[in-house]
């Protein structure tokens, strides 16, 4: 049984047809039409699927709605919510599964990658934004209202900020993003600087280093993971940064889920969103 796994993201659209094994038969990618994302999403899969898949799984950078088949991902096509379930039910002739990326990434880690058979998992995705896929107990966490894992919201400063109010405090502090705001250039820049010892871009990092090891310890107080998985795209610089949120995190956590814990970095890299997204498929 062969899955057709779409990972749409803010910029591009990765697809993928992947074997039951996890092998990816074939793999694309395309740059995001903003003004036609759902009818190109389905045009993308019909193009890679027909004939090779049985089953679709689709993740957004955002939140889907399994109730009412509605998903909200303001990057893609604003603030409203659009009827991704039933507009892809129509066009699409095999079964869709579609949830957010966050939950594409863990199961991807899980199941093929650093977080292999384990049952306790959180992937943390620290890239434009802090996103977390939750797997505990064996099973994928969604919340309530499908909201589960929105990390970025954690409240780690105690002095509130205007830009909290857009992203939350643990993006805004530890988000890509805010290596450049320190340093009043971009992320590349300040990365780029640290790898020369340059003191301005290490104190950046090192004070990018202390939220992260602070949310990172939360979320290991709270769910008691075997392991966390980092990635994302800052996480393509993680030598900068493992190391010492390996060492800071012990500072923060509750002590004996600290000890227990690993924390790696991702071993899939960008497949983790299209692997997931067929082993979402997969699994229904």
């Amino acid at each position: 049984m062969n899955a057709l796994g779409i990972d749409v993201g803010g910029t591009k659209i990765a697809a993928a047809v992947v074997d039951e094994h996890g092998r990816i038969l074939d793999k694309r990618k395309f740059p995001v039409d903003p003004a036609n994302t759902v009818a190109q999403i389905a045009a993308v899969a019909r193009e890679l699927g027909t004939g090779r898949a049985d089953c679709a799984g689709v993740v957004i950078p955002g939140i889907y709605y399994a109730e009412t088949g509605n998903a909200w991902a303001p990057n893609l096509w604003g603030k409203d919510p659009v009827p991704l379930g039933p507009e892809l039910a129509r066009e699409l002739p095999w079964p869709v599964t579609i949830d957010s990326d966050r939950a594409a990434y863990v199961l991807g880690e899980q199941w093929l990658g650093a977080a292999k058979g384990s049952q306790d998992v959180v992937f943390v995705g620290v890239g434009t934004g802090i996103g977390a896929g939750i797997i505990s107990g064996g099973r994928l966490i969604r919340g309530a209202g499908d909201i589960a894992g929105a990390v970025g919201w954690f409240a780690l400063n105690p002095r509130w900020l205007p830009i909290y109010e857009q992203m939350g405090c643990f993006e805004a502090e530890a988000a890509g993003p805010s290596l450049g705001r320190r340093g009043g250039t971009t992320t590349e820049a300040v990365v780029d600087a640290a790898r020369r010892d340059e003191p301005d871009a290490l104190r950046i990092i090192d004070e990018t280093v202390l939220y992260l090891a602070m949310g990172i310890a939360n979320i290991v107080s709270l769910l008691n993971p075997e392991i966390i998985v980092l990635g994302g795209g800052l996480m393509q610089a993680g030598d900068l940064f493992l190391d010492s949120i390996r060492r800071a995190v012990p500072q923060w956590a509750q002590p004996m889920a600290a000890k227990q814990v690993r924390i790696e970095l991702t071993q899939l890299g960008e497949d983790a969103g299209v692997l997931g997204a067929a082993r979402l498929a997969l699994l229904e």
